[in-house]
């Protein structure tokens, strides 16, 4: 049943950003598309995030870039701040959807989600909730791949998709280990009324930490924290808003006004920065992972939603380009292997110069990094 030369079945673990857009570009492209959600709800977590240049392009492809910059807030500048106070210049995002349109876009996660979720379905794409995969075998033949999900159902598909995140279970399931890097930082995000100077993204630098600002609509704007030093721990939600708030009481300057917008905020998160990057392809028969399953950067680049909303537009159209899954799948790794390796490098390099507060040498290398996500994927 259901080779891909007949129909073509494709299983995607995870509706995220990666699955998601995976799925609206399957879709588009004729398959049969499922996809299976550990989630309860359709309901995503998290306050905002940065849709930077190259995210928009593939949204643009897809058709769904003017909806995301509608609802969300364009911008073209990250402006620097150095420890005491002096402006360290700006990055000029490049602007890669044309010369009238921003650079980039922050919007609310929620946000995102909605749109990448409304438009799966239109495309015809079944999502499920609170199932995941629970074991995976590849035919003797090798043209489908067999999954029994964790209600207990089986699908045999010739394409399985792991976009289930930086702890993806589909990893393990194709045989693939990894390690995940804790790197002595604690991500923290709160979200706040946007003041009207916040027109792009601001970054403070701070004696210990770092601290910044991102629009994501007219009205909001979330504050994001890097606590360097810090012993990976979870905390009551009660004492979130109270630490953040001290955390950012050695900063000056407009950070102060944000740490009044934070004291009055109810939407405070905290996680842990981890790392990773799957050595040795990301393709095992008819399955491959994707996203941060494969390749999770730290958040300074602001472009781990770049790298998942690319991969499951360059996975479809990889697919769509060869006659057969598994020749598709090792094309698609070949195409995204370099570009990804090189931000999440990139991305623990500066990393690196933040702790140890090499500020000059690293807005630079943020810069360079920008511009060299610009060039076609």
């Amino acid at each position: 049943m259901d080779s891909y030369r007949g129909v073509r079945t494709a299983l995607i673990v995870g509706a995220g950003m990666a699955g998601l857009t995976a799925a609206i570009a399957l879709a588009r492209d004729g398959w049969q598309v499922e996809v299976a959600e550990a989630a309860p709800t359709r309901a995503a977590a998290g306050w905002g995030l940065c849709l930077t240049g190259p995210s928009l392009r593939a949204l643009d492809e897809l058709g769904l870039a003017d909806t995301c910059l509608a609802e969300g807030y364009g911008m073209s500048t990250i402006t620097h701040v150095y420890v005491d106070g002096e402006p360290a210049g700006e990055t000029q995002l490049p602007r890669l959807i044309g010369a009238g349109r921003p650079a980039a876009a922050g919007i609310a996660r929620p946000v995102l989600h909605r749109i990448l979720y409304e438009e799966a379905e239109r495309c015809g794409v079944v999502i499920r909730h609170q199932v995941t995969a629970a074991a995976v075998e590849q035919d003797q033949e090798g043209e489908l791949v067999r999954v029994r999900l964790s209600d207990g159902t089986v699908r045999q598909v010739a394409l399985l998709v792991g976009a289930d995140g930086v702890k993806s279970s589909v990893r393990g399931l194709l045989g693939f280990e990894t390690s995940l890097d804790y790197h002595g930082l604690m991500i923290w995000r709160a979200l706040v009324p946007r003041p009207p100077w916040a027109s792009g993204i601001h970054q403070f630098a701070g004696k210990a930490d770092t601290a910044g600002i991102v629009p994501i609509s007219d009205s909001q704007a979330y504050v994001f924290l890097t606590e360097n030093g810090a012993e990976r721990s979870a905390l009551p939600d009660a004492e979130l808003a109270p630490r953040m708030r001290r955390l950012l009481e050695s900063f000056s300057g407009r950070v102060q006004e944000m740490r009044s917008l934070v004291s009055a905020s109810e939407s405070v998160v905290r996680r842990p920065m981890l790392t990773t990057f799957l050595e040795g392809g990301w393709n095992r028969g008819n399955g491959v992972v994707i996203g941060d399953a494969a390749h999770a950067p730290a958040p300074h680049m602001a472009s781990g939603a770049a790298l998942a909303i690319e991969d499951g537009l360059v996975l479809a159209r990889e697919l769509g380009r060869h006659g057969s899954v598994g020749a598709g799948l090792q094309a698609f790794v070949d195409r995204r292997t370099q570009r990804c390796r090189t931000l999440v490098e990139t991305s623990v390099a500066i990393v690196g110069l933040e702790q140890a507060q090499q500020y000059r040498e690293m807005y630079p290398l943020v810069d360079s990094c920008h511009r060299l996500m610009a060039e076609p994927v």
